[in-house]
């Protein structure tokens, strides 16, 4: 039962992951119809972003969890204006061309930016330091669940349940919810619909790093490719769940950190991703909307 338990908590984890990244590529796709590839190399670049801040606060004599705070919020303002640069970039200037082009260009920008932080940083893993402290009381559950478990665990049920008021309870919430339902009407309506697009970005690149900052502060260990397999992995569990539905990301991602972490502690860990991309297919060929997905005017 304790090996279930590790198991259980250790699936969670990793789908809270995907979670905060998979929230981006849905909330991106419900409003523009189309994915950006480019989002995982923004989770790499708050990852990045955080280490570069932890290490200087550090070297002040800041506190661990003072330290883990301030970097994650330079990471968050860094990957926020660089989700926002590659709207700019990669989306709006192509927002009337074919549908296959602003693809390709954000394709185009998921090289560059990994390549630019290959060149600007290291091609080797570099370490990332233990910001988050053991909880004394969490002690006779060590080999259940860690401190860093239940941080990453309370942050994402925080997100979440922010994220949900934003969307529901907001001005830009309702925009945003009128924009991904029909963007003409929208306009009509004298929604400014460039403005909703740019805000959806933002708070997808903001969620993507602090998912960033929460793995490797939880790992211990990144480097610039690190974007490209959890980006892949969050893809994924957006699509499970029901492309441009939010809460279908939410249950995508949980439900691929648990696929994957009993099938690598019952079975193997040497096939980690094959049991995850298989049960992306197995929901595909049964419901191809995904889990929880919807008629395309109603995906947020």
């Amino acid at each position: 039962m304790e090996y279930f338990l590790e198991l259980f908590f250790s699936g969670l984890t990793r789908g809270s992951i995907y979670a905060l990244i998979a929230l981006g590529y849905t909330m991106v796709y419900g409003i523009i119809g189309l994915i950006n590839f480019a989002h995982g190399e923004i989770y790499m670049i708050g990852a990045f972003t955080a280490l570069i801040c932890a290490t200087v606060l550090t070297i002040w004599g800041l506190p661990p969890l003072a330290v883990l705070g301030l970097s994650a919020f330079a990471a968050i303002i860094w990957s926020a204006a660089y989700g926002l640069t590659v709207e700019r970039i990669a989306y709006r200037p192509l927002r009337h061309a074919p549908r296959l082009s602003p693809l390709i260009s954000a394709i185009g920008m998921s090289i560059f930016l990994q390549n630019y932080v290959l060149l600007a940083q290291t091609a080797d893993f570099v370490s990332f330091p233990a910001l988050i402290p053991d909880f004394a009381w969490l002690e006779p559950y060590r080999s259940i669940i860690g401190s860093s478990d239940l941080v990453i665990l309370l942050t994402t049920a925080v997100v979440m349940l922010l994220l949900t008021i934003l969307i529901k309870g907001t001005k830009i919430g309702r925009a945003m919810r009128a924009t991904a339902q029909d963007r003409e009407m929208a306009l009509l309506l004298g929604i400014d619909v460039n403005l909703v697009i740019s805000v959806t970005f933002v708070i997808g690149s903001a969620l993507a790093a602090i998912g960033g900052v929460l793995i490797a502060s939880h790992i211990g260990q990144i480097n610039f490719a690190i974007g490209f397999l959890a980006g892949i992995k969050a893809f994924t569990a957006a699509v499970l769940g029901g492309i441009g539905s939010v809460p279908g990301a939410v249950l995508g991602s949980l439900l691929l950190g648990w696929t994957e972490s009993f099938a690598t502690g019952y079975i193997s860990s040497d096939y980690e991703d094959v049991f995850a991309f298989a049960l992306l297919v197995l929901i595909l060929i049964f419901r191809p909307s995904g889990i929880l997905g919807r008629h395309h005017n109603q995906k947020v």
